[in-house]
Formats: C-alpha cells, structure tokens, sequence
C-alpha cells in the first residue's frame, strides 16, 4: 500500500522536475507545509519562487492565490471587508485572498505597517479580524512570502514581531550553466506545449493530488518522530547560545543585540523532525538540526552595531557557533 511518505516523495519528485536548480527552495517548501509554518525567501527576480509555490499549489487539494505588494496595499484588500447591501441595509462579509490555503505574498517588504499587521494576525493566529467580528482561516493555511534583495527603494522593512511568525528565512542564488541549460530546455518544451499561455496549464498524471487527510497524517508522524534527548538539549544550546555567547568565545560575546526567540526552538525541532521524515529516517541526527539552524535563525537574531561594522553576518555567527556547540 502506498504510504503517505511516499507521495510526498512524488510530490517531491514532480516539484524538482518543475523548478530545476532550486533543490533547497523545493524542500523547503515542503517543510514549511509539514511544520505547518510559513516561508520567507529571498532572491532576485525569476529564481522560480512564483512558480514554485504555484506549482505545489496544482498538486495539493485547496485553493492557491498571489497578491502582489504594492505601497497602495490596504488591509482590506487582505482580509476582505463588510459589504453594504441596500436592499435591506444589511452589511455582508466578502472574503479576501487570505481566505485561500495557499498564499504568494510577492514582494511583501513593498507593503506599509497596516498591511503589515494584517498579516501579522493572518500569519500568527490563522484568523483575521473586520470591524467585531473575527473569521478563523482555512486548514492548510501556508504563506509564502517574496523579497527582493536588489531593490530597496520604496519598500518597508518587515518588523521583528512578523519576521518571528516566518518557520523559515532561505536566500536561493543564480544556478550553475549546466543547470539554466535544463531550464531553458524546460521553457522551450513548455512553450511547444502551450502551457505557458494562460488557463492552458494541466497538471498531468505524474502525480495525484495530496489531499489535505494525508496532510494531516503526514504532520502527525512528523510530530512523533524520534527525537533523542541528547539531540533535544543539542538543539535548545544552539538557541540559547544566540542570547549568551559569551561562553563559547569571548570574540562573540558582544556580537548579538537580541537573540532568537522560543519560535526558534520550536521551529528548528519541527523542521528537523520534518527533514528527516522526507529522508525516510525515523529519527533525527545532528546533521538536520546543523542544516536548518541557519535558515531558522537568519531572522530572529539581531546583531549589535559593532558586530555589523565589523563585517559579522548572521550566517557567519551561527556558522561559528555551530563549529563551537559540542555535537552529542
């Protein structure tokens, strides 16, 4: 019988074949979806990040929406709003694109603190709030959220508070030439085949549907995966030393202004169960947690000025106190 691993080895499979040289942006997408999280990436424009997501959003049951940031955002245009309805001066609710399972929120820095803290409710407590009346989301509920590194003007930074509710931070980069050949043999195949024009887009039979059941049960064996003690305590001195470093170097004592939240160890415990789920491990091992903490911490940890003037980076920090940290 085929086990629910196993599809998302298909779903895995048939997304790679789609969004060639983004391995890592693949699985990570994947991990958001079993950690039951959301998803920051960042990377120059056409790295496959749209399709990416629009690509999962074809092979799992529910419904896929992108909304486009602009500086004109309104909260409304997220949330939806009360609609007025002259035939009996009634107010009815019309839903917006939050209420969709799967969310491309593209260029999301180009949105003002309004949008921001729309979000924010959206993303923490999967319910949106219009005027007294609070609307629980629909389940799966997973954001994917866009930021381009190279522009910087008119765009406002996402707060700490809403940085903190992202699983995961991931920078993709350009691929390598034998790579972007393959791509651009995909881009020729899919014009020839008419899916590039709107609406003519099929899926296929590579792959079924993941319905949302097998979703469920896939978190389910995530959650219960085997995670040795030893490891846990691996994983909670790793968080823990973003807020004191000092005793694994004092060159890094004064390097961190604020350190990872308790979001950061959860984070990094689930995302490790989930990797090593995908691998087909029924346990966890270091390499996993070494593997995520960067993309788990990247966010949360806030430098001090010294450190940043000094040439220090939140990958190089972690990248060191990985080398430090005893490994059980």
């Amino acid at each position: 019988m085929d086990s629910v691993q196993n599809r998302f080895t298909q779903l895995s499979n048939a997304l790679s074949r789609q969004i060639i040289g983004q391995s890592q942006l693949v699985e990570r997408l994947l991990l958001a979806l079993l950690a039951d999280g959301h998803l920051l990436v960042e990377g120059a424009p056409g790295l496959a990040k749209t399709r990416a997501i629009r690509e999962l959003g074809k092979r799992l049951e529910g419904s896929f929406h992108r909304i486009q940031f602009t500086p004109d955002l309104l909260p409304a245009d997220l949330t939806g709003t009360d609609i007025y309805r002259p035939q009996d001066g009634s107010f009815v609710f019309q839903p917006g694109p939050l209420f969709h399972n799967l969310i491309l929120a593209d260029e999301i820095n180009r949105a003002p603190a309004k949008v921001q803290s729309a979000l924010l409710e959206a993303m923490g407590e999967r319910q949106i709030t219009v005027g007294q009346k609070t609307y629980h989301l629909t389940d799966p509920f997973l954001v994917m959220a866009t930021q381009n590194p190279i522009e910087q003007e008119g765009t406002y930074p996402l707060p700490e508070a809403q940085l903190d509710r992202f699983l995961l931070h991931i920078r993709i980069d350009y691929p390598p030439v034998e790579t972007e050949r393959q791509i651009l043999a995909l881009a020729r195949a899919e014009a020839v085949a008419g899916i590039g024009t709107p609406g003519s887009a099929t899926l296929g039979t590579e792959v079924q549907r993941l319905s949302v059941s097998d979703l469920h049960q896939a978190r389910q064996e995530v959650f219960a995966l085997h995670l040795a003690d030893n490891l846990e305590e691996y994983l909670l001195q790793i968080i823990l030393a973003t807020r004191r470093p000092q005793p694994y170097g004092d060159d890094l004592a004064g390097a961190i202004q604020y350190g990872a939240s308790p979001r950061a160890s959860i984070a990094l415990d689930r995302c490790s169960r989930a990797r090593a789920w995908l691998a087909g491990r029924d346990y966890v091992s270091p390499e996993d947690i070494q593997n995520l903490a960067f993309d788990v911490l990247r966010h949360r940890v806030i430098l001090s000025y010294e450190a940043e003037a000094a040439g220090m980076t939140v990958d190089r920090l972690v990248g060191e106190l990985i080398a430090r940290i005893p490994v059980p």
